[in-house]
């Protein structure tokens, strides 16, 4: 969330932006938000707030899915979530409502989803997030699993294309084809020409060249890690080098 995107401002204001749950979410923040920018403020709101927002909300209840808020996911929670130390105390304040609100997580994941349902890697880069947060404490639970695989399905991601996701952050049968959404079985060439597409797809400047906030672009550098890691491997069984 880039400086100048949120201020404070309205709390109202920024619920009446956003709409939805997402925006009454917003508006019940004490020490309040209110996007700062030029122009009528209760315009169209930023894609960018949109995101973050929903992300921060979708964090705070897969933080919670297990029972218990570990120290560690508040930590990683902090490096998803990139705001200015003026910013932090109210980002936190949005975060804890949502952790201790009795509001499904549904109904969150389902304004992503018809804010960005044209931009599925959007979505996609809302999941690594939250994978990043529920593996923190080193493990995935059976309910941060249950609520990963549910917040997938409202995103409209099949069940390879969640497996896929989730064989970036957790073993599956520690299967690094997986990882690039390919068989075991694929040739040499159809490896490379994967792993050069993927590359070009989730490279970071791509998701800085669109303009999308620090959140999306530390979370495509930690996907990209990823697919390399998989190739790597891949690369030093069969001898591609």
């Amino acid at each position: 969330m880039s400086a100048g995107i949120w201020g404070k401002l309205g709390g109202a204001g920024l619920g009446m932006a956003l709409g939805g749950p997402l925006g009454a979410l917003a508006g019940s923040v004490a020490g309040h938000f209110l996007v700062d920018r030029e122009g009528a403020p209760f315009g169209p709101t930023p894609r960018e707030v949109v995101f973050t927002t929903g992300l921060v909300a979708l964090a705070a209840k897969v933080a919670k899915s297990d029972g218990v808020v570990a120290p560690s996911e508040v930590e990683a929670f902090g490096r998803v979530i990139e705001v200015s130390e003026a910013e932090r105390p109210g980002v936190t304040r949005l975060f804890d409502l949502a952790k201790s609100t009795t509001a499904g997580f549904e109904a969150y994941a389902r304004q992503l989803a018809g804010a960005f349902g044209d931009e599925p890697a959007l979505l996609e880069d809302v999941l690594d997030g939250l994978f990043q947060i529920a593996t923190a404490d080193g493990a995935l639970h059976e309910a941060e699993e249950r609520y990963l695989h549910a917040v997938s399905e409202i995103f409209g991601f099949d069940e390879a294309a969640f497996r896929r996701i989730a064989a970036r952050h957790v073993a599956l049968s520690d299967d690094p084809y997986l990882v690039l959404g390919l068989e075991a079985t694929a040739t040499a060439e159809e490896v490379r020409a994967r792993h050069r597409a993927l590359v070009r797809e989730n490279h970071p400047d791509r998701a800085i060249a669109r303009g999308l906030p620090p959140e999306a672009v530390a979370i495509a550098t930690a996907r990209l890690a990823a697919i390399n890691a998989a190739y790597d491997r891949i690369e030093a069984e069969r001898g591609l080098s």
